[in-house]
This record gives C-alpha cells, sequence and structure tokens, in this order.
C-alpha cells in the first residue's frame, strides 16, 4: 500500500480500494468585499472560534501529508492566529485557479491527491469528506466534485447520459444553464499530476477575466480522464459565507450541530433553539440548560448541573452539581467547584470558588480566590480594582461576608470569619474573627418631628 494511503470502504464486500496520499489546499485569500468590514473574512468569528479554524480542523481530521492555506488580505493576521502551518500568498487577484497555483511549491514532489476546500465554507464535516474519498479510490475517478440541490456560483453540466462535462459559472452560462439544478460547491479531490496539468492550460477569456479552477472539469473531460460530481447529502455543508446574512445562518447551523451533540450525550435543553452554545462547549450529562443561556467559548459544565435562564458563561469551568441564575454572568476564567451556587444578577470574573460556596443574589466576586464553603450575602463587592491595577482576594473556608460587604483588594478573610453587613474591609480579618468596619450607629430623638414642624412654618409663611 502507497505511504499514507488509507482502505476505502467496499460496499460488495470484496477487495477493498485503496484512497491514495493525500495533500489539503485552503484557499483563504479572499477579500470579503460583502462583509463590509475592516477585519478579513476567513477570522470573522463563527461560534466562538474565527471561521477559517473550522475548513483548517477538518483537513487536519484527515492527517494529509501536506495542508497549505492560501491567504492575500491581511495575510499577516491570518498567519499570527494560524501559526505554525504552511502558509501560500496569494498577492494578485486572478481567480481561484490563479490561487491553486500559488501553493504548488509547497505541494513540490507530492504524488497523490489534492483536496481543495474554502476558508469561507466552515460546515463541510469530516465524514463527507471520506466518502468522497472513498468513492474516488472504489471507482477509479481522477477528480471528484462535491455537488449541492442549491443555487451556488456554479452549475455541473451533464451530457444526456447523465455524465459529469463541465461546470458553468453562473455569470457565463446560458438561461437554459441557469436552470440546471446541481451546483458546484468548490470542493475538488483531484490527481495532483492532473491538477498542476489542467491549471497550466487555464484561459481567462470569461465574464470575470480570471483563471476559474472550475475549467479544470472540461479539461480532464477532453483528456479522456475520468470525473464525476457527487451529491452532498447534508445541503448545509455548501454553505459558503460572503455576507453577514450567510455569517448568521452557519452560525444557527453550527448551533444546531452543537445542540444535538450535547443531548445526546445526555444534556438536556428546555428550548434548543433559545439556547446559544459555542463550539467548545462540553457539558455533563444530567445537566439542564434553561431558555436564553448564552455559553461561550472552551467552557466546561460538569454533571447534574442547572443553568436557569438567561445566564451568560464565558471561557469558564463548572463542577457537578452546580446551580446558576437566573441572569447570572460567568465572565472568562471563572472555575466554580462541585455544589456552587450562584444566584440571578451574581458575577463572577477571574475567580476561583470551592466547593460548595454561595452567592444568591446581586454580588461581584472578581480576582479572588474563595475557599470551600464560604457564603456571600446580597450585594456584596469584592473590589478588585483601584483604578490602575487589578488586585486579587482571598476569602478562605467557611468564611461569611455579610449584606453590601466591601472587601477592598487586596485582602485575606481568613477561615470561619464573619464579615458583618455594611462593613468595607481594608485589612485582613483573622481566622474565627467578626470583623465590623462601618459607622456606630446615633439614633438623633425626635428629630423627625422637629422637621415636621419647620416644613410647616415654611409654609404658611408663604401664603
Amino acid at each position: 500500500m502507497e505511504e499514507g494511503a488509507v482502505e476505502a470502504p467496499s460496499s460488495s464486500g470484496g477487495r477493498m480500494a485503496t484512497a491514495r496520499s493525500l495533500a489539503v489546499v485552503i484557499l483563504a485569500a479572499g477579500q470579503g468585499k460583502r462583509m463590509k468590514s475592516e477585519l478579513v473574512k476567513v477570522l470573522h468569528e463563527l461560534a466562538g472560534r474565527p471561521m477559517l479554524a473550522y475548513p483548517i480542523d477538518v483537513a487536519e481530521s484527515l492527517s494529509p501529508e501536506r495542508l497549505v492555506v492560501v491567504v492575500g488580505r491581511d495575510s499577516e493576521k491570518v498567519r499570527q492566529v494560524f501559526g505554525g502551518r504552511t502558509f501560500a500568498e496569494q498577492a494578485e487577484r486572478r481567480g481561484t485557479g490563479h490561487a491553486v497555483l500559488q501553493a504548488r511549491a509547497a505541494l513540490e514532489g507530492f504524488a497523490g491527491d489534492v483536496l481543495i476546500l474554502y476558508g469561507d465554507t466552515p460546515l463541510l464535516r469530516a465524514e463527507t469528506l471520506e466518502r468522497m474519498r472513498a468513492q474516488k479510490a472504489k471507482r477509479g475517478l481522477d477528480l471528484v466534485v462535491l455537488s449541492a440541490l442549491e443555487p451556488l456560483p456554479g452549475r455541473i453540466v451533464r451530457d444526456a447520459r447523465g455524465r459529469f462535462q463541465r461546470i458553468v459559472e453562473t455569470t457565463d452560462a446560458t438561461p437554459e444553464e441557469l436552470r440546471i439544478a446541481e451546483g458546484n460547491t468548490g470542493t475538488y479531490l483531484v490527481d495532483a499530476e492532473l491538477l498542476w496539468k489542467a491549471l497550466d492550460q487555464l484561459d481567462p477569456s470569461n465574464a470575470q477575466g480570471e483563471l476559474y479552477l472550475t475549467d479544470i472539469v472540461a479539461i480532464a473531460v477532453r483528456d479522456g480522464r475520468s470525473v464525476d460530481a457527487i451529491p452532498l447529502e447534508d445541503a448545509d455543508e455548501a454553505l459558503g459565507i460572503n455576507s453577514r446574512a450567510e455569517l448568521a445562518r452557519a452560525s444557527a447551523v453550527l448551533r444546531r450541530r452543537t445542540a444535538e451533540r450535547v443531548m445526546d450525550e445526555g444534556v438536556t435543553l428546555i428550548d434548543p433553539d433559545a439556547t446559544y452554545l459555542d463550539w467548545e462547549v462540553q457539558i455533563g450529562r444530567d445537566t439542564v440548560i434553561e431558555p436564553g443561556c448564552v455559553i461561550q467559548g472552551p467552557s466546561r459544565i460538569g454533571e447534574r448541573c442547572r443553568i436557569k435562564a438567561h445566564t451568560v458563561v464565558e471561557s469558564s469551568e463548572v463542577g457537578d452539581d452546580v446551580q446558576i441564575g437566573p441572569s447570572a454572568h460567568l465572565r472568562p476564567g471563572s472555575r466554580l467547584g462541585a455544589g456552587v451556587r450562584i444566584g440571578n444578577f451574581v458575577e463572577v470574573k477571574n475567580s476561583q470558588l470551592g466547593a460548595g460556596v454561595k452567592a444568591d443574589h446581586l454580588s461581584y466576586i472578581g480576582d479572588a480566590d474563595v475557599g470551600a464553603g464560604a457564603s456571600f450575602g446580597c450585594g456584596a463587592i469584592v473590589v478588585n480594582y483601584d483604578g490602575v491595577d487589578k488586585h486579587r482576594t482571598r476569602v478562605e473556608d467557611d468564611a461569611f461576608v455579610g449584606c453590601n460587604v466591601n472587601l477592598i483588594a487586596p485582602v485575606t478573610v481568613e477561615a470561619n470569619a464573619f464579615v458583618a453587613a455594611g462593613s468595607t474591609i481594608t485589612q485582613d480579618v483573622p481566622k474565627d474573627a467578626l470583623a465590623v468596619a462601618r459607622e456606630r450607629q446615633r439614633n438623633v430623638e425626635g428629630w423627625r418631628l422637629r422637621r415636621k414642624k419647620k416644613s410647616s412654618g415654611k409654609h404658611h409663611q408663604k401664603e
């Protein structure tokens, strides 16, 4: 078997076909003008990650021998985000065929199949590409294109016997060709030798004056090579992103996939359509997520948790048996131990809370290390910012922080200490101590009656 080759499934039960060594080229040099953004299109966020991360991930899951990303606009920004990979630059915008040619030097000496993907087509699944490879190997094809019954920019033209002949761009198509239902997704799997030979023959004599990658199909057919277009089973995978509306549509598809994944893993989503989960979110079984929740970034939620309505969790870790919300907010870097209870309108930021910590309502815990069993009363605030720098606060095991307490960081409340309501704490509180830091109450007898008499006198004088 050729090095790097894989066996393709055989439906006949006979000898397995062999898929050849693989190289992947991802085209990510588009201008993205319709996005109307200062940010290059492939770095726009999709379910918590840059758009380009998805085709890179799916390509790497195939274990290719080589992977090349062709970049253009803002190439340095793209390289910074996705460093450690091989890049080629398309300095001039002369079409998709020209873009693939920029990867030629990086693929020098490679013999096998080249898979061509796009940085703005993020919904392709690895299973789909594996099926594409298997079909190519089993049928001995030289070139395979993924197609879809969608109004895509190119149409799949077949002859009277249904044989794939060429791809026509809509800008160059006749009225009859525009009525063809089968569209070109732009995803190709092609023999490397055929690819470079065909690209060398491209002609820019078309409506756009560009080198069309699509023309390699007609060239292959003319040379007697075996080609075919394989329809997608899920047309959503063909969605390319060229506008904010298409970005939103792709985000909805990814959210639906994530919701289906976590529900299959034993999570209850009361209303999946009203729950916003980023792609990297992990949630343990028997956890319940109520409507309106937003869980972002690489957040991890444990088992048997209850995330109540309209709670936001950003890049945080939550242990088992935790209750959060409603309308609570975990900001990045928050780590909650088992059995923690975070109530309505409580915000936690860059803090570690030990097992069983309670903050039931209207509190802020920022840049704090909180021991097991500690409790925060209503309105308790960790004052972590002095106007210039952030400072950390330490609240040890079983400490009690009363209502409307301000803990002025850096400060430590030691184990089993009690901070009285309304206190502003600027010094450490020793273990087992009671801290009271507020003005002593003073009652002025008769003050209300005297005030009423004074006010009544002024009223009569005006009359």
